[in-house]
């Protein structure tokens, strides 16, 4: 499998190394560089722009060839090189008949010193790292011009060893210090082991039909590339979204991770589910977002947990009571978060204070302003209380477990009563009754619910899901209606067909007894997959990917989907 680099990063599982063709920006040039996703999203974390040196140490144009194992640089001189992320830390590169420079643009204290014979550190405050450049087989020529305070500017230049024409050397990331390796693996045995790690993933990774294999592969290359290591503010592996720049995870969009990974690595989908109860507030509350640096807290994801949760249940043995006690009280303290501090109005029925709490951030649910009341979030915690009620009742606390069935069963009558209006569910601003404009996507969530709902509702409900004129379009669901004067092709959540909507109502349709709208919009939204990739969202008309091209929640909804319906 060969992937572009200018949609798909180079990496590898639990490292937060990458490399990127990137476009060209303020202060950056277009091309291939060396990145750290460490930090957050605020940066793309390039860090080394490479180039590949002549014989006479002029820059040449070169292609490059990437598959999960290694990049293949090639010139039309014939010159090559290759480069392999070895470890969690350390990119290894060997040329032939070529150097290799690469270029640090230096920032606040940067700099760079020889710390041995054959080594140079480069500190890097704006990434928060060092680096220790080493050469192995050949020269390492170093141009650092010293400003009072720090490196102007630094190059490597990598010049081969002049019998063989062939150059060697690793540039390892580190935090504190740096320990000199007693030996280097050979450049072949890394990549073979890289491989056969990838290909392990990829073995145990959700079969799909024959026709998908291709895009199989990539739906895993994505999911474990991702992945980066407990530090920090991470308390367990974390699958970050992307490590384009979408290089944190989400109190939402881990929940799908961990769906896809429940039954071929149930330890390491446990880990997804839980980081962000790790890091939950005494309140209740969740973060928003963490990555290795810091987490978010101005906003919020909606409470989808106690659906993942039943749904993980379902699919595999590795829950047992050990897992049932540690999630409990966390799950207990998010849902009463909703209702003891998102109802304003104290009407029963919790509220979004910003369209990003609903994950949802721009959808036309909010137009009327915020806060805002809207079904879906009811329906998440109708279930969520719901399976409170089992773990309850498992766990021997039998007056709660009738406590949440109670809570389930008011919610949804409050939900009915509140919000269905003239054969169709409404969002409004809290405190009001007054419809939010536009035709949302998010007021079919309910779906979810299935054969609680009654019957009427249920089949209002699937014929909107089914009418080619309002949202379903060849690809699948837009997130707003095709005829609605707010659609945008590319309007974010007015518009694209996005994974996880995707997902929650075809889960929701084959509840309510459709099995056939599911596995029609299933294979509608894998076969758009299969020929644009595994982008943040997509044009609901064209199917073109959109923003970040490189999504894992969209590879876990691909995978999901394409095995089960």
């Amino acid at each position: 499998m060969n992937f572009d680099l200018s949609i798909v990063p180079f990496s590898r599982r639990e490292s937060f190394l990458a490399i990127s063709i990137l476009p060209e920006a303020q202060d950056r040039q277009q091309g291939l560089y060396m990145r750290t996703v460490r930090g957050g999203d605020d940066k793309f974390g390039e860090a080394f722009h490479i180039d590949m040196l002549d014989e006479s140490g002029q820059a040449v144009p070169f292609q490059s060839e990437a598959s999960p194992e290694r990049i293949q640089l090639k010139s039309e001189l014939g010159l090559t090189a290759e480069i392999c992320i070895s470890d969690s830390r350390t990119f290894r590169v060997r040329t032939n008949g070529c150097g290799i420079r690469l270029t640090f643009r230096t920032a606040a204290y940067d700099y760079a010193y020889q710390a041995a014979p054959s080594s140079w550190e480069v500190n890097s405050f704006t990434h928060e790292c060092r680096f220790m450049l080493t050469a192995l087989v050949g020269e390492l020529r170093m141009e650092v011009p010293w400003d009072k305070i720090k490196s102007s500017y630094v190059i490597a230049d990598f010049v081969p060893d002049n019998k063989s024409g062939n150059s060697e050397f690793a540039i390892e990331q580190f935090r504190t210090v740096w320990e000199p390796r007693a030996a280097w693996e050979p450049f072949d045995d890394i990549v073979k082991q890289v491989k056969e790690e990838f290909h392990e993933w990829l073995d145990h990774s959700l079969p799909l039909p024959q026709r998908w294999e291709e895009s199989r592969a990539l739906a895993a290359y994505i999911t474990w590339s991702c992945l980066v290591p407990a530090e920090g503010c991470l308390t367990r592996p974390a699958m970050y979204m992307s490590k384009n720049w979408m290089t944190n995870i989400w109190s939402w969009d881990h929940c799908f991770n961990a769906m896809a990974l429940v039954r071929h690595d149930p330890k390491l989908a446990w880990d997804q589910f839980m980081i962000f109860f790790d890091r939950q507030d005494e309140s209740g509350l969740i973060p928003d977002f963490i990555n290795d640096k810091y987490e978010l807290w101005n906003c919020n994801k909606p409470p989808i947990h106690g659906w993942t949760l039943a749904w993980m249940m379902e699919r595999t043995d590795f829950i047992k009571e050990e897992q049932l006690r540690e999630v409990y009280g966390p799950l207990s303290k998010w849902t009463k978060w909703w209702f003891h501090y998102r109802d304003g109005d104290g009407d029963g029925i919790p509220q979004y204070n910003h369209g990003n709490d609903s994950g949802w951030d721009n959808s036309t649910a909010f137009n009327n302003g915020i806060p805002v009341e809207s079904p879906d979030l009811a329906a998440f915690l109708i279930l969520q209380a719901e399976i409170l009620a089992e773990i309850a009742k498992r766990l021997g606390h039998l007056e709660e477990a009738i406590e949440w069935r109670q809570l389930a069963e008011g919610t949804l009558e409050k939900m009915i009563s509140h919000f269905w209006k003239n054969g169709r569910f409404t969002a409004c601003r809290s405190g009001t009754h007054e419809a939010s404009e536009g035709d949302s996507l998010l007021l079919f969530v309910p779906i979810l619910l299935g054969k609680r709902l009654p019957e009427h509702i249920r089949t209002a409900l699937l014929q909107g899901l089914r009418d080619e004129s309002r949202f379903l379009t060849t690809n699948g669901w837009a997130t707003e209606s095709v005829n609605s004067p707010f659609y945008n092709p590319d309007g974010y959540w007015r518009g694209p067909i996005w994974a996880p909507s995707t997902m929650i109502l075809v889960e929701g349709v084959a509840r309510a007894g459709d099995r056939e709208l599911a596995e029609t919009v299933s294979y509608r939204f894998c076969t758009m997959l299969d020929r644009s990739g595994m982008a943040e969202n997509f044009d609901a008309i064209t199917g073109q990917g959109l923003r970040d091209r490189a999504f894992t929640w969209t590879s876990s909804v691909f995978l999901i989907l394409g095995n089960e319906y």
